[in-house]
């Protein structure tokens, strides 16, 4: 079942690493009273070297997140935050090994969103054991944006701190994505 049949609107949250996008993510569902997916490749590389992977690594993560995404959508009310979209794993794909799978570019034009939200890089960066910070957060941002206003997919981008933060991607929500 996808997001037409099913009637919920699938929201994308992407943008550069530390960002907010889980927090945001948690905090969406929570308000909404729904549920949210989590971004498959940080288990994935709990149990991967985050330090040498491959294309087939980026295709396994791909599919276990489109596959988690069509799970929970089942059991979803009104909205499904997605901590992650596939755009990123292109973004991701081309920067490290300049060019993208095209199983990627095949779930990519099959599964679509109806809002993303980007998150501006207003927050600092924090470090931890899954963020390389490889490439400038404003290039990610740039990228992000890119990419969305290629698929023609409504987005807002997020800003503020904290409470502030939610808040405004609630307005975003409410005004644009409802």
């Amino acid at each position: 079942m996808d997001k037409m049949e099913s009637g919920i609107k699938k929201i994308a949250i992407v943008g550069a690493e530390s960002t907010g996008k889980t927090q945001l993510c948690e905090s969406l569902a929570l308000h909404y009273n729904t549920l949210w997916v989590p971004e498959y490749a940080r288990e994935y590389f709990n149990n991967s070297d985050i330090y040498n992977y491959t294309l087939n690594d980026l295709e396994q993560i791909a599919q276990q997140q489109i596959q988690k995404e069509r799970e929970l959508i089942q059991k979803a009310n009104e909205f499904l935050f997605c901590d992650t979209a596939l755009i990123t794993l292109k973004i991701w794909a081309e920067l490290e090994f300049g060019n993208c799978p095209a199983s990627i570019l095949k779930l990519l034009a099959e599964n679509k969103y109806d809002y993303y939200l980007i998150a501006n890089n207003d927050v600092p960066w924090e470090k931890d054991e899954q963020r390389q910070n490889k490439f400038s957060r404003e290039l990610i941002l740039d990228l992000n944006l890119k990419e969305v206003k290629t698929e023609g997919t409504p987005f807002g981008l997020v800003t503020g701190k904290d409470k502030k933060r939610v808040e405004n991607a609630i307005q975003l929500i409410d005004h644009k994505a409802a």
